[in-house]
């Protein structure tokens, strides 16, 4: 994310409205306040203090969550962050999820995207705050994803929300006692003077009569007690004892069960339904013809889907039916023959030196398509009644998916109520609007509850899928070895591609990044990491090559590059520090080494790779070093970066989306492989805390380790990955790269 300017993210919470009989920190439009918050968080006896804060009488803070719980753990750092600025007991801190409610559109993320670290002077504050959430509103904006919760949420909702209710508490207590302010103290829930103290709950009367203060001061990082401590995951407790709630598992009185079949190339129709080949199978209830699918629904799932898998439906497949993996593939390559691209990056004049350079070093890459294969298939629960509307699914945007139901229907949104539940897998999936309108649709059709779930040949053929893209390179290296010259000419087929995933770190002086833009007939969507995945694993594999093109040590080659930036330089270096780079390995392993900065963050990774004579690829370990900035929860931090490695070698080694007719080839995960347990490597994650601008955890963990296994895989073969995933390549040893490997330290003598 480009960020204008970089003075520090000084906005504000401004002041508020008495609501419920609670006070609710909002935002104001001098003199007229607008409230923001809703009464519905209630329950008896609670005073909501802001709109992220609400206390009970025994004291009990909760931080009100605008973001889906997808595994992720973000929304125990988020409570963590308002407790610390609240200087709240950790232990009388619980949250709750934010409803799908305008009132609950997300300021934070808009303004986290749209503004960055630019300060907003002190008289624009009210107009601006009234701005972000008018576009929040209109947008809907109430989404997990792009690891944005604690960067922007948590900097510009949970830390400010806080603030000010401590605000608020200090000056009751000041007023009840008759003292300055500054005199107060708080610790724990509690503010004190002298002898005398009174918990917030307490205070919480006092407090709503209180003007809240238009920019409430935080703390310097070097006063944080909670911020930086491991802490258990709230979430964890019920997923353990079985009373978390995921989407698959609503059971509503009355409920039928809903299977379906979508036609099987991507924008066909249904042409024709017998339903009369499945008459009399026992449950059935009804067919429903959506137009691009069919659903049959019965009183029991596996009625519905067998007597689904009976029924003799017939597809008209469109104008797709001749798309080809080859065909997509080709088509980029035509296009990039032809098509120089617009410019992502230009700097120095590449071009000249590549045309006046005795010897270019030119290399193609390509990823494949993917899919995001969440544990939990795509599944809503929905009830349509006298015009109303209730969903229970888990969904990456809660109050999107209110938009996507109404508009189903064509009912007005607030007439829709969501009920959002733990997600069992998001990765970018849960934030499309497909499950949700056809549950809402056959629900309309019968008049009962009905629970729709997709089975997981239609989960993984009907997917928003990861773009399939192609690159090419050019590089020119100077006398001393080290590149003179980069140009990256490539395919950008993807809507989601963050703006910085093409560039590198590197300090190169010519650089030329280009890209191409395309559309292809197959539905894309948001994969965990997005643009980064592809961009990392294109980039980091062609530095490699530079550097053994030039006879140097690849971490050295690397560091070299980096001198301009040092915080990359600190992560590269506590990586290969920790892997133990260049030191005597077992025979036959080797070590790789990857970096990218993506949404924030810094993570380089090195794996520790084998191959065996029969060319069979072990990750035996994996060393991390992140720098996130400051690591909320560090323990979270940790097993974000474990769960971005295996998803990211899932890819790597196995993923591989394939077409033929205009459909989907891969059913199950028999034939789209995910990492099994016996292969997951041994991981050891190094948190650097470099004190820079927050990043984020949950995607940059996956993007380098792809190049890293395939650099690591270069040493042992002699051959150089240049496509994935990994298992399409014959990589019995050869012996052709031994002598590299061994000088530079990375096999055993």
């Amino acid at each position: 994310m480009a960020s204008i300017g970089k003075i520090t993210r000084r906005t504000l919470l401004a002041t508020g409205a008495l609501v419920g009989g609670g006070l609710v920190v909002g935002l104001s439009m001098s003199p007229n306040r607008l409230k923001l918050g809703s009464d519905s968080v209630l329950k008896e006896g609670e005073l909501q203090l802001n709109t992220w804060v609400k206390i009970s009488p025994d004291n009990k803070v909760t931080a009100i969550i605008p973001h889906s719980e997808m595994g992720q753990g973000s929304n125990t750092a988020l409570a963590m962050m308002l407790a610390e600025e609240m200087d709240a007991d950790w232990d009388l801190v619980d949250f709750e999820y934010a409803p799908a409610l305008p009132e609950y559109a997300n300021t934070g993320l808009g303004k986290g995207y749209l503004m960055g670290d630019v300060g907003i002077p002190a008289f624009a504050r009210p107009l601006v705050d009234f701005t972000f959430l008018q576009i929040a509103q209109a947008m809907d904006l109430q989404i997990t994803g792009g690891s944005t919760a604690i960067a922007f949420t948590g900097e510009h909702g949970m830390r400010r929300a806080g603030a000010s209710a401590r605000d608020m508490m200090v000056r009751a207590a000041a007023a009840r006692w008759n003292v300055d302010p500054s005199e107060i103290a708080v610790a724990n829930s509690v503010v004190s003077h002298g002898s005398r103290s009174a918990t917030f709950g307490e205070l919480s009367t006092e407090a709503a009569k209180l003007d809240p203060p238009q920019s409430p001061p935080l703390k310097d990082r070097s006063q944080f007690k909670l911020i930086g401590t491991s802490q258990p995951r709230r979430d964890i407790p019920p997923k353990v004892d079985g009373t978390a709630m995921f989407g698959i598992d609503i059971e509503l009185p009355g409920m039928v069960y809903a299977a379906i079949k979508q036609s099987p190339v991507f924008g066909g129709t249904v042409a024709s339904i017998e339903e009369g080949s499945i008459a009399g199978m026992p449950g059935v209830i009804r067919v429903v013809n959506l137009g691009d699918a069919v659903a049959v629904v019965a009183d029991k799932y596996w009625r519905a889907k067998t007597a689904l898998d009976a029924l003799d439906v017939a597809f008209d497949a469109g104008a797709n039916a001749n798309v080809t993996t080859a065909s997509i593939f080709a088509s980029y390559t035509d296009e990039l023959a032809v098509n120089e691209g617009s410019a992502h990056v230009e700097e120095g004049d590449a071009k000249a030196v590549i045309a006046d350079a005795a010897e270019v070093i030119t290399s193609e890459y390509q990823v494949p398509f993917l899919a995001h294969s969440c544990m939990e298939p795509m599944n809503c629960t929905a009830v349509v009644k006298n015009g109303k509307v209730d969903i229970w699914t888990g969904a990456q945007n809660p109050l999107a998916a209110r938009t996507f139901a109404a508009n189903a229907i064509g009912v007005d949104p607030d007439n829709v109520t969501v009920h959002n539940q733990l997600l069992g897998g998001g990765f970018g999936r849960r934030s499309r609007d497909d499950f949700i309108p056809q549950a809402v649709r056959i629900a309309q059709d019968v008049g009962m509850p009905v629970k729709l779930v997709w089975s997981r040949e239609e989960d993984t053929q009907h997917d928003f899928y990861r773009p399939a893209v192609s690159n090419q390179f050019k590089a020119v290296l100077g006398d001393d070895g080290m590149p003179i010259a980069w140009s990256n000419h490539y395919i950008n087929v993807g809507q989601d591609e963050p703006a910085d995933a093409p560039n590198i770190q590197y300090g190169i002086e010519n650089q030329s990044i280009r890209s191409v833009g395309m559309e292809q007939p197959i539905p894309l969507g948001p994969w965990r990491s997005v643009g980064h995945t592809q961009h990392s694993f294109f980039n980091e594999s062609f530095i490699d090559e530079l550097a053994h093109a030039a006879g140097k040590d690849p971490y050295e080659y690397r560091r070299t590059l980096l001198a301009g930036a040092p915080r990359h330089r600190k992560v590269l270096e506590t990586a290969a520090e920790k892997a133990g780079w260049g030191t005597p390995l077992p025979p036959g392993r080797a070590r790789g080494i990857a970096i990218e900065q993506s949404f924030g963050s810094i993570v380089a990774q090195v794996a520790e790779v084998s191959l065996s004579e029969g060319g069979d690829v072990k990750v035996h370990n994996v060393t991390i070093a992140v720098d996130v900035g400051t690591a909320v929860n560090p323990q979270a931090v940790e097993s974000q970066m474990q769960s971005g490695v295996i998803y990211g070698l899932t890819a790597a080694l196995y993923g591989n989306i394939t077409i033929d007719g205009g459909r989907v080839e891969q059913t199950n995960f028999d034939d789209y492989e995910m990492i099994h347990l016996a292969e997951a490597p041994e991981m050891r994650v190094h948190i650097v805390n470099s004190g820079d601008t927050t990043g984020g955890a949950g995607e940059p963990g996956t993007p380098p380790i792809g190049p890293a296994v395939a650099n690591a895989l270069f040493v042992l073969s002699g051959e150089r990955i240049k496509s994935l995933p990994i298992k399409q390549y014959d990589l019995r040893p050869r012996n052709t790269n031994q002598q590299l490997s061994q000088a530079f330290g990375q096999a055993a003598e």
